[in-house]
């Protein structure tokens, strides 16, 4: 299944994190562009994405919020350089559950960078 036919079969679900868990053969700028061009195309506006990635391992996170009709949803990329696109696992969280995983990520990525400013104020807005 694309990522595509995920982003719109699970964007309008309850929760307001949507968690994708896949493997890609693309690198961390493609990977953020493929899931804001699903969105984008599922109908949703986006709103800020970002991306965090580790250059001794390949895994990385990308994080779209998006906006439609006065509804949110934050879509969660977690990603591994693979030989081609797999999905792995899909999530619809609530607000805690998906900051939880949203931090915890970001702190397995850039327990080393945690002194860049950028990376503090992100951490600190939410």
């Amino acid at each position: 299944m694309k990522i595509n036919d995920i982003i719109r079969e699970n964007i309008e679900k309850d929760g307001l994190w949507l968690v994708i868990t896949f493997k890609t053969p693309y690198g961390p700028r493609d990977t953020l562009e493929i899931l804001e061009r699903a969105i984008r195309e599922s109908g949703w506006d986006v709103t800020f994405s970002a991306n965090w990635w580790t250059a001794d391992i390949p895994y990385g996170l990308a994080r779209v919020d998006a906006k439609k009709n006065g509804k949110e949803k934050i879509v969660l990329g977690k990603w591994v350089l693979g030989k081609s696109c797999k999905i792995i696992k899909v999530e619809n969280l609530d607000l805690e559950k998906g900051k939880e995983e949203f931090f915890r990520m970001v702190d397995s990525i850039a327990s080393t960078l945690i002194h860049d400013p950028v990376i503090r104020t992100m951490r600190e807005q939410y």
